[in-house]
């Protein structure tokens, strides 16, 4: 895969990386065959022979299908286009002139298996009028098969807003680059399959990327347990959900993981509970990583058990409690590096403990807390991005919706607190621990628990080597 078919762009991003192809000497419509053309070959396929309807918008995405409509009837498709108004760009029209079958403004009857829904793409920001939102509504009803092209009409394209009804397609065909709403909430539900057709947008410098499956490696042939990484779970108050977080850590590639607590009587013989006092066990020089927050509780005891995992100065994961009742001397004077794993409400907690404006973009929030924390930040939820301080955002594909329960989150700090202690740079564990996580879930298959979450991480490993 070409690196710039991993970057995510903005509206703004988009616009300016096209302008930057037509100012080098490609003309606007052959872009616009570009896109139109490549989106003609998925449409042509979800067709399977059968007619088509495509549904045109008066800007250039409305351009784009009827380059999918002149291609489709070229190979003898039955097309048929509904257009409620005419086309408004230079581009749009030029595509309109060069089809040669004929345009409705009345799609009430239309039906047949494929709908292609070209009405609006990136750049959207209101909803659609009730006599287009009604149109589309009716198109989509009687069509056996849905498309959009770019993104489906109705969505904000860079927060995933859903600003009109939107109906459920079985793909959306993302034209040049990524958008963010591809891979955001609430409109990434309802895109169905994505794929991307290439247009020849070059690497645009500071864009986002998504996600890609990591390929992990098996130890070196000279590995012992502390070069693979010593990680230290610290426990607290509900041992419970620190014994799923080093359960999975256990799994995700470092070579030892110690459980400071207390001691309890379901730890696996395999796991090692270090009972000693708390700054006692942290000094121990080969702990390579620390994960705190998984049952630490909220009381003074965990305060000042968070305190000290912080001060031991080592890579360290924050989770769960630990993100409700941190301070913001926590992030000040430890030099090694820090990764944050807040779910929706443990980042609005972080959000109003360094005073951040509230935004509904979930990728600005969490660019945001990475620079005020100075940590990387794993914005977790049904949809996931990624922040480092440097301003590197990744969004990460949506992992199996199974995950929605109880301590899966435990699991997913113990596999990003595994990768770090095995020396990855934070961005990198975080990205790996979230691949390890989601394709943990889909080897456990549905109704999963947590413990059948963690008890799938090495079988995810095999399947990321």
């Amino acid at each position: 895969m070409h690196r710039a078919s991993r970057q995510a762009l903005t509206v703004a991003q988009m616009q300016a990386a096209e302008q930057a192809l037509v100012d080098g000497g490609i003309p606007i419509d052959e872009l616009m065959q570009r896109a139109g053309r490549g989106a003609a070959e998925y449409a042509w396929r979800m067709a399977a022979g059968n007619p088509v309807t495509i549904l045109c918008g008066p800007g250039n995405n409305g351009g784009d299908g009827y380059v999918i409509a002149e291609v489709l009837r070229e190979r003898g498709l039955p097309v048929t286009v509904v257009a409620p108004a005419d086309p408004t760009t230079a581009a749009a029209r030029h595509a309109r002139s060069l089809y040669r079958g004929d345009v409705t403004t009345d799609g009430s009857r239309a039906h047949g298996q494929l709908l292609v829904d070209c009405l609006f793409g990136s750049g959207l920001s209101r909803g659609l009028s009730p006599d287009l939102a009604g149109l589309l509504e009716g198109l989509a009803s009687r069509h056996h098969v849905r498309m959009a092209v770019d993104l489906p009409s109705g969505v904000e394209s860079d927060s995933g807003a859903v600003l009109s009804p939107v109906p459920r397609y079985d793909a959306t065909i993302a034209l040049g680059a990524w958008k963010y709403a591809h891979f955001l909430m609430p409109a990434q539900p309802n895109m169905g399959a994505l794929r991307l057709v290439d247009i020849g947008v070059a690497e645009v410098a500071g864009a986002a990327r998504v996600a890609g499956k990591p390929r992990l490696s098996a130890p070196g042939a000279d590995a012992h347990k502390y070069r693979r990484g010593l990680l230290a779970v610290v426990g607290g108050a509900m041992p419970g959900a620190s014994l799923l977080a080093a359960r999975a850590a256990m799994q995700g590639g470092a070579g030892y993981v110690k459980l400071l607590s207390g001691g309890d009587a379901r730890a696996p013989v395999d796991l090692v509970v270090d009972g000693s006092p708390l700054a006692e066990a942290l000094s121990d020089r080969r702990i390579a990583a620390v994960l705190v927050g998984p049952g630490l509780g909220r009381d003074a005891i965990a305060r000042t058990r968070l305190s000290a995992a912080l001060q031991a100065d080592r890579p360290v994961v924050m989770d769960a409690d630990a993100l409700i009742i941190a301070e913001k001397q926590d992030f000040t004077g430890n030099t090694s590096p820090v990764i944050l794993t807040p779910h929706e409400g443990e980042l609005a907690a972080l959000e109003r403990l360094f005073e951040l404006a509230p935004s509904a973009d979930k990728p600005a929030r969490a660019r945001a807390l990475a620079q005020a924390s100075g940590a990387v930040v794993v914005a977790k939820g049904p949809d996931t991005v990624v922040a480092a301080p440097d301003g590197s955002l990744r969004l990460v594909p949506p992992a199996p919706s199974w995950l929605s329960t109880a301590g899966t989150g435990d699991v997913l700090a113990g596999a990003i607190a595994s990768r770090l202690a095995t020396g990855r740079d934070p961005l990198i564990a975080a990205l790996e621990g979230l691949a390890l996580h989601g394709e943990a879930a889909r080897i456990a298959g549905p109704a999963l628990t947590a413990s059948q979450l963690a008890g799938s991480i090495s079988a995810a490993y095999a399947a990321l080597l």
